[in-house]
């Protein structure tokens, strides 16, 4: 058994949804399921490291014949075995591991050096890519909108605010056309100087002033593009936009929209609930008109 010694070249940052890759390695998964490994692919993994962005729908087509890829994990290897997303054992980066880009099958599988057509769902491709850029965009207006409740300082976002949601994120799901993201106001969140008391009725005002922001945003009809330091899997990218307050920079390897137009409408809802003594706040964003 061969593993490959070198990470994936993926494309799928610069909006790519087909491609060829050679095969390098098939692992057989067991009850007829095999974990295809390519050279290259323009198939968007889910990263178990930070899994808010699902996998791509893809068909890999060689030789004639053809599979539905039925998930798609960012694995890695150090050349002895192979480890699919939550089973891999260290950081991504980490020295003498490749990382990888398994696209898991059922039932054919294609061999060893076959060269493979890989077709990724565009229109899936494309309500997540609006999902994930909306989700950044709420997230910077959020925390433009709260910044006054801030006491000490806070690490600031890429427009200059307090990051409320880098320090307070508890879970982050891309959805197509929209997210969902929670965030926990707990102790250590209190200790480093936001203040949470009188939030419940604030709420409304709030998430008019996140909306209102977003509203000014979209009508900049801005560019949106990935920067990237290199082609490989583990090689950092980051999503960049030139919005009225600046150029927003965010680090990020999910797939995103190329213009804030491609969102159409977008609108952000706050909801407070409680989680065994815990606030939790949760927005839920949506690109209307999007479709």
């Amino acid at each position: 058994m061969t593993l490959p010694s070198t990470d994936t070249v993926v494309s799928y940052p610069s909006g790519a949804v087909s491609g060829t890759g050679t095969v390098v390695h098939v692992e057989d998964l067991g009850g007829g399921r095999s974990a295809v490994l390519l050279d290259a692919t323009p198939c968007h993994p889910v990263d178990a490291g930070w899994p808010d962005q699902g996998p791509d729908r893809a068909t890999l087509r060689w030789n004639g014949s053809s599979a539905s890829v039925v998930d798609c994990v960012v694995a890695a290897t150090d050349g002895s075995a192979l480890y699919l997303g939550s089973d891999v054992p260290v950081r991504k980066g980490t020295e003498g591991w490749a990382f990888v880009v398994a696209h898991l099958v059922e039932g054919t599988a294609p061999a060893v050096g076959d060269e493979v057509a890989v077709e990724v769902d565009e229109d899936h491709r494309r309500s997540l890519s609006i999902g994930h850029t909306g989700c950044h965009l709420v997230s910077l207006a959020l925390n433009r909108a709260l910044a006054d409740r801030w006491t000490k300082e806070a690490a600031a976002d890429a427009l200059g605010a307090p990051d409320f949601d880098k320090l307070a994120i508890d879970s982050s799901t891309i959805v197509p056309f929209g997210s969902v993201d929670t965030f926990r106001l707990n102790k250590s969140l209190r200790r480093k100087g936001f203040v949470s008391d009188g939030l419940a009725d604030a709420l409304p005002a709030i998430e008019t002033a996140v909306n209102s922001t977003i509203e000014a945003w979209l009508a900049t009809h801005a560019a949106v593009s990935i920067r990237r330091e290199g082609e490989a899997l583990t090689d950092r990218r980051y999503w960049e936009c030139e919005l009225p307050d600046g150029e927003a920079s965010i680090a990020c390897g999910g797939t995103h929209a190329q213009s804030l137009d491609a969102l159409g409408v977008l609108r952000a809802a706050l909801a407070l609930s409680d989680d065994e003594g815990t606030s939790v706040l949760t927005m839920t964003t949506e690109a209307r008109g999007a479709h």
